[in-house]
C-alpha cells in the first residue's frame, strides 16, 4: 500500500497537479506590457523622457507580439507624445505607423481618430500645416462628428486657424471645443479651449477678454497639475499684459513661466520663456 501511495504522489507531481497552473505566455506578455507602460508614465512624470520612450517602445513591442489593437494604439500614441516633446518629430510620426499603416489589424474608429489627431498635432508643432490639416480632417471623419475626441479636434482646428492668421475662425473652433469639453466633463480640453479663446482675443487686440479667458485656463491647469500648460497660460498672460501697456507685469509672467518650465525640466518651454523675457528686456 505504501508503494502505491508513493507512486500516485509522484504521478501527481509529474503531471503538474501538485501546484497552481503556470500562467500562459500570452498573459505574462500582457502583464509585462502593462508594467512597461506604467514605467513609461512614471518616467514622464519625472521628466526622464528617453527612459519613458524606451519603456513605451517595449510596451508597444509586447502588444504587437500579441496583436493587441488597444495596447498597440495606446503605446504608439504615448511614444509619439514623448518623441514630440523631445523635438524628434519624424520618430513621433513613425511610431504612429503601428496603427495608421497596419491594414491587416482591426482598430476601433476611436483609436484611428486618436492616432490621426496625434499625427496632426506633431505636424502642427513642426510647422507642417498642410499635412496637419489633412490628418485633422481624417481624425474628424473617424470621430464621425461626436466622440470623446470632439473637443480636442476642435481645439486643434483652432490652433491651425491661428497659425493661418484667421482669429475669428480660431475663436469659433475654440468655442465649439469649449462646449464639447463642458458637455463631456473634460477639464483638460476645457482649459485648452479657454487658452485658445484667450490667444484669439490677443490676435484681435482685446487684452481684457484675453486675460479673462487665460486666467480661467490657468486656474484649471493648476488644478490638473499640468506644468507645460501652466507655462503656456503664463506666457499668454504676459502677452496680454504687454498688449495692455504693462511691461513690468509682462516680464513677471514670463519669469514665472520660466520658473515653472525649469522646475518641470521642460527645456522647450524654458527656452521659449527665456526668449520672451529677453525680448521684453530689449535684448
Amino acid at each position: 500500500m505504501k508503494r502505491l501511495v508513493s507512486s500516485v504522489a509522484l504521478l501527481l507531481i509529474a503531471s503538474g497537479c501538485a501546484g497552481p497552473p503556470a500562467r500562459s505566455s500570452a498573459a505574462a506578455r500582457h502583464e509585462a506590457a502593462i508594467e512597461a507602460n506604467r514605467r513609461g508614465e512614471a518616467y514622464v512624470r519625472r521628466g526622464e523622457l528617453e527612459n519613458a520612450a524606451r519603456s513605451y517602445r517595449e510596451a508597444l513591442r509586447l502588444s504587437q507580439s500579441l496583436e493587441d489593437p488597444d495596447g498597440i494604439a495606446a503605446n504608439a500614441v504615448n511614444l509619439s507624445i514623448v518623441r514630440q516633446r523631445q523635438g524628434r518629430f519624424a520618430e513621433a510620426r513613425s511610431s504612429l505607423d503601428a496603427v495608421l499603416e497596419q491594414p491587416q489589424l482591426r482598430f476601433a474608429p476611436s483609436r484611428l481618430a486618436e492616432a490621426s489627431l496625434r499625427h496632426a498635432l506633431v505636424d502642427l508643432d513642426e510647422g507642417r500645416f498642410g499635412p496637419a490639416g489633412t490628418w485633422l480632417a481624417r481624425s474628424s471623419e473617424y470621430c464621425a462628428g461626436r466622440c470623446a475626441l470632439s473637443a480636442a479636434i476642435h481645439n486643434t482646428g483652432a490652433q491651425l486657424a491661428l497659425k493661418a492668421g484667421r482669429a475669428d475662425e480660431a475663436a469659433a473652433a475654440a468655442r465649439a471645443a469649449h462646449d464639447a469639453a463642458r458637455a463631456a466633463g473634460d477639464r483638460s480640453e476645457l482649459a485648452n479651449a479657454l487658452r485658445l479663446l484667450g490667444i484669439s482675443s490677443l490676435h484681435r487686440g482685446d487684452a481684457a477678454a484675453a486675460r479673462t479667458h487665460l486666467e480661467q485656463a490657468l486656474a484649471l491647469d493648476r488644478e490638473l497639475g499640468a506644468p507645460r500648460k501652466i507655462a503656456l497660460d503664463l506666457l499668454a498672460l504676459g502677452r496680454a499684459a504687454a498688449l495692455a501697456g504693462e511691461p513690468g507685469a509682462a516680464r513677471a509672467y514670463y519669469a514665472r513661466a520660466l520658473a515653472v518650465s525649469e522646475a518641470a525640466r521642460d527645456g522647450t518651454g524654458a527656452a521659449e520663456a527665456r526668449a520672451m523675457l529677453d525680448a521684453a528686456a530689449g535684448k
